[in-house]
């Protein structure tokens, strides 16, 4: 659909041969394709990851909108380890008593409050 297209990133017609779709609605230019926080182009190399209309780098995405760990907030790799309490999720070396300090573990017993 060249030419009849609007680019997602500049607003543009799309009058090039090619173009990137990365939703059914959404279509850049090759070129306007750049993660809205660091600018690094995205194209059929990377992962593209959209949230209200913009389109994202997996490390911006990660750090912007994921899910981070309640003691020391740092963003989940796919390869962490997590312990679950309530809502709240930690890193296996960051849920620790609150009182002594000591790392919990898998099968430990443990009490939430406040």
């Amino acid at each position: 659909r060249p030419g009849l297209a609007l680019c997602a990133g500049c607003g543009g017609r799309i009058q090039d041969p090619f173009l990137l779709r990365v939703s059914p609605d959404l279509e850049w230019h090759v070129a306007c394709l750049k993660c809205a926080e660091c600018g690094q182009p995205l194209d059929e190399t990377c992962t593209c990851f959209l949230r209200d209309g913009k389109a994202y780098c997996k490390r911006d995405y990660s750090r912007l909108f994921g899910i981070k760990c309640a003691q020391c907030r740092a963003a989940f790799s796919s390869s962490d380890l997590v312990m679950r309490a309530r809502d709240h999720v930690y890193h296996l070396e960051c849920f620790r008593c609150a009182a002594c300090g000591r790392q919990l573990l898998p099968g430990d017993q443990f009490c939430l409050r406040e």
